[in-house]
């Protein structure tokens, strides 16, 4: 008999299957190593340095195409004094540190704004060759490194004159814990900046300061070793299939002083486009630090529930045996004995009865082999012999439903019943301020990115003429084409008639000495209007407008780890948002919408009677709001970014326990449903209709030819049944040929 088919294989799998889920549920749900540190503190401040990263790579980038393109502009216009050059840069984008213009003949400084800049680092052989202007880090006198930036002004009758600018390499500025530090750090592991210190430096405890003595060690020690593990591709240091940040991230775990654990995030400076070769920000090899120390957070409770995680696996055996046992003495052994009853019969062995099984189908079959071995000519003959099987109309459905009832014993409370949250779970502080702090981080980017488009508009403005449409059309288109950020730009005059325009259409903007340079209109269309304006330059009543791409805002918002992410006016209505929005849609929650009624939560943020974690029921929701605040036009907007999220998201144990719960439980229905939907197809249906065959033939259907259609048990007994039907019908052939003989021989006589 074949060993894969027929009743032995699923029974053999299910034993496989409950052992190997008994075996990962005591795995998985029961008593184990716990982390010193969460997954989801260590993944938070992953995405904290990421963010962190990706802003500080934005700005430098951001400073150098503007210089770049500045000084483009200026060799296209008329020739200005470099005084008046560094005068209206100044005015138009407050970023740098420090300007200078040199003479790049003779090297003497025609003009200097700002911080001074130290020329030693400067020689004029290096000013040859394709990277004579890349940008180039510098150390001043006083320790802080200063990123330079270089162009050449080269115009008509006037000598060539370099346009230096400096800025910092610091970390964003936003407000972060008294104990988180953001570092920028070289290749070499090198410090060049850090933030976070003199916040904590204000502690008044000897406690604190000693701890923050110790995050500073810290912070050196891993601010090496994260220099080392970004100093490799992307493509290599990350797990095949892995997506998400394009650079180098990872997280560090450092040393414990005073219960708490040094906990570290850090990335490397990357392109959100690997291909794009035009960041110069990605290629200086810098990687941003995130530090925070964190309490270990461990509970009795993890105990007991790994001890039921055990307790489960033991259950899932010692059921799994139990509903072996029913399959083997309720479908299996009377199958086997029905193939060998029916084969001695088949043989010819008549001189035993058949041993009939007590109820179902093999309580049938057997019966009415009986019946058929009478007929045989086996001894014994009394009428009705062996039909005491055909009452029970179950059959081998019974076992079958009486083992899923016995393994769905164990599957509906482990999977609905064990390691329950049920909305109690304890989120950990750090990550309510990790929130926060990272809205208040996508809230500074956003801010600068509007006030970085409004700066281009005023910059663009100073070189447009409007007696010439044909000049500015082209300024226009070219303008728009560089800067992916505006949809359409149009000048517009006093009366509010369009003079010039590129890209899309244009809408209303009224020149209104109350308005603000930042508006929002459109309402009741599909998208909201964020127009952006700045004044031409010596002809009054006429502005520049930017009409600022939706889509640009929202992918400023799109963070992972941070759930849904939006910018809202005022009066809570969603300007952009991270997954998809409806125009000026109200936020889903009231009390969504009070967080940025309170305005400014950095004053006691973190705590649950501020409104930054939700329960509703069962569901936790960690949630954060950051108004605009800062420089330039967009930070008297109004506007603030507010963040939410289920706390299931995060990677805490309780939650991994329930998810890992309700798997388990999804596994063994899995099991239920492959093993013994198994038997029922290979063997149950079968053995139903073999059963009434049987009975066909033993009340006397010899026409019916009977063909196994598996090579199994039940394709055996159908074979022997096959068999008895050719010799049943063979005796009655043999017995109608008798009489015959008989009546043939008395007649020749």
């Amino acid at each position: 008999m074949p060993l894969l088919g027929g009743i032995r294989p699923p029974i053999a799998v299910l034993c496989v299957l409950i052992l190997a889920l008994a075996g990962l549920t005591a795995k998985v749900l029961g008593p184990g190593g716990e982390p010193v540190v969460s997954k989801a503190v260590l993944s938070s401040q992953q995405h904290f340095a990421e963010d962190g990263a990706i802003a500080l790579r934005a700005s430098i980038d951001e400073r150098v195409t503007d210089l770049r393109r500045t000084t483009a502009a200026l060799n296209a216009g008329e020739p200005a004094e470099p005084e008046r050059v560094l005068s209206d840069l100044g005015k138009t984008y407050q970023k740098w540190t420090g300007t200078t213009v040199l003479d790049l003949e003779s090297g003497d400084v025609l003009a200097a704004r700002g911080e001074p800049i130290p020329l030693a680092w400067l020689k004029k052989d290096d000013l040859t060759g394709e990277d004579a202007l890349a940008p180039r880090m510098v150390r001043l006198e006083t320790g802080d490194v200063r990123l330079m930036t270089m162009a050449v002004l080269d115009r008509e009758d006037q000598p060539q004159q370099l346009l230096i600018a400096s800025n910092s390499l610091s970390v964003p500025s936003i407000t972060l814990g008294p104990f988180r530090i953001m570092s920028v750090v070289t290749r070499d592991g090198e410090v060049l900046a850090t933030a976070g210190f003199e916040q904590a430096e204000a502690l008044n405890s000897d406690q604190e300061r000693k701890e923050l003595t110790f995050l500073q060690k810290q912070m050196g020690l891993l601010a090496d070793r994260a220099a080392d593990l970004t100093d490799q591709h992307p493509a290599t240091a990350k797990e095949p299939g892995s997506r998400g940040y394009p650079g180098v991230s990872g997280t560090l775990l450092g040393d414990d002083y005073n219960g708490r654990v040094s906990t570290a995030g850090y990335a490397s400076l990357a392109s959100s486009d690997p291909a794009d070769k035009e960041s110069v920000a990605a290629g200086l090899g810098l990687t941003v630090v995130a530090l925070l120390p964190v309490v270990q957070q461990q509970t009795a409770a993890d105990a007991d529930r790994g001890l039921f995680g055990l307790i489960a696996a033991g259950a899932l055996v010692a059921l799994g045996i139990l509903s072996v046992m029913v399959l083997w003495a309720g479908v299996q052994r009377p199958l086997l004995r029905l193939f060998l009853e029916s084969r001695r019969l088949a043989r010819g062995d008549l001189t035993r009865p058949v041993g009939v099984p007590g109820w179902g189908e093999a309580a049938r079959i057997g019966s009415a082999l009986e019946r058929l071995r009478v007929q045989l000519g086996g001894p014994g003959g009394e009428d009705g012999a062996g039909r005491g099987g055909r009452g029970t109309r179950l059959g081998v459905r019974a076992p079958l439903a009486l083992t899923a009832v016995l393994l769905l014993l164990w599957c509906v409370p482990v999977g609905l019943l064990l390691n329950r949250t049920d909305g109690s779970v304890s989120v950990p502080a750090s990550m309510v301020n990790d929130q926060r702090d990272r809205t208040d981080l996508v809230a500074d980017r956003v801010r600068r990115a509007l006030n970085e488009a409004q700066a281009d508009l005023v910059s663009t403005s100073r070189l447009l003429d409007v007696t010439d449409t044909a000049a500015d059309t082209r300024l226009l288109r070219d303008a728009l084409r560089e800067h992916t950020r505006y949809q359409a730009l149009y000048v517009v005059d006093g009366d509010g008639e369009i003079v010039t325009r590129a890209g899309g259409d244009p809408h209303d903007w009224s020149d209104d000495e109350d308005s603000p340079l930042l508006r929002v209109s459109g309402e009741g269309g599909r998208k909201p209007v964020l127009q952006a304006g700045a004044p031409v330059p010596e002809h009054k009543g006429f502005n520049l407008v930017g009409e600022i791409r939706v889509e640009f805002l929202n992918s400023l918002l799109s963070r992972p780890g941070l759930g849904e992410v939006r910018v809202v006016d005022p009066e809570s209505r969603t300007l952009a948002s991270s997954d998809g929005f409806l125009a000026f849609e109200k936020l889903p929650n009231n009390s969504l919408a009070d967080l940025v009624r309170a305005g400014n939560l950095r004053v006691g943020a973190g705590t649950v009677e501020n409104g930054l974690l939700l329960r509703d029921g069962g569901s936790v929701t960690v949630a954060a709001a950051a108004p605009f605040s800062g420089g330039g036009v967009a930070s008297d907007i109004g506007w603030t970014v507010v963040s939410w999220q289920n706390a299931k998201g995060f990677q805490i144990t309780a939650y991994e326990r329930e998810d890992r719960s309700v798997l388990a439980g999804l596994l063994g229905l899995a099991a239920i449903i492959v093993s013994l939907g198994w038997v029922y197809l290979v063997v149950a249906r079968p053995l139903r209709a073999l059963a009434a065959d049987a009975e066909k033939l033993a009340d006397g259907d010899l026409k019916t030819v009977h063909y196994p259609r598996y090579q199994d048990e039940v394709g055996a007994v159908v074979r022997s049944l096959e068999l008895i039907r050719q010799q049943v019908q063979a005796r009655r052939q043999n017995q109608a040929r008798q009489p015959a003989d008989s009546r043939l021989g008395a007649g020749g006589k």
